[in-house]
Parts: C-alpha cells; structure tokens; sequence
C-alpha cells in the first residue's frame, strides 16, 4: 500500500521540482495528482493507494484517476523519474506518531 501517495506535497504540485508529473498530466488532461494515482494504479493488482482528503471535490477528482489510460512512454517517463528521499516526516512529527 502505498503510504502517503499523495502527501508531503511531492506529488500534489506543491514541489516544483519534478517536472514530468505537471507536464504528463498536461499531456492527458489531468491534475498532478490524478497522475500520480493514475501511475500507482499501473503498478500491480497488489497496490491499493489510498489517499486522503477533506474535500469531496478532491474525492471526486481523485477518483476519476481511475480512468485514465497512460501511455507506455508516460509510464516510462514516470517510472524514470529520481526516487523520492530523505526522512517521511520532520522530527516532532515523528514523535507523536512513535508515542
């Protein structure tokens, strides 16, 4: 299960620093986001993503990843893209979730 996946802001569009998540979902008309769960969901029958939200519209938008048909050459550019690194969450975060 893929923990977080669209968390920290890495693939909701608030870090900028990776440049094919924006530019496929311009590709395909979907959200930074809708990619990100579009390509987890190319990732095996034993992958469940589930992500959170407080919104129904993000519900509603995250749900219709389930839609879309990526490309070979979007998976691949995708599954190319440098692994996420460093620590999940800050110091005092880390606290309270080891309590």
């Amino acid at each position: 299960m893929p923990y977080s996946p669209l968390g920290h802001g890495l693939l909701t569009g608030q870090i900028r620093s990776v440049d094919d998540f924006p530019a496929i979902g311009a590709e395909i008309g979907a959200t930074p986001a809708q990619t990100a769960l579009a390509w987890l969901l190319t990732r095996g029958d034993d992958i469940a993503p589930i992500p959170g939200t407080r919104r129904v519209q993000r519900v509603e938008e995250n749900t219709a990843a389930d839609g879309i048909e990526l490309s070979p050459s979007q998976l691949e550019r995708l599954v190319s893209l440098t692994p996420a690194a460093g620590a999940r969450h800050d110091e005092a975060n880390m606290a309270s979730i080891d309590r």
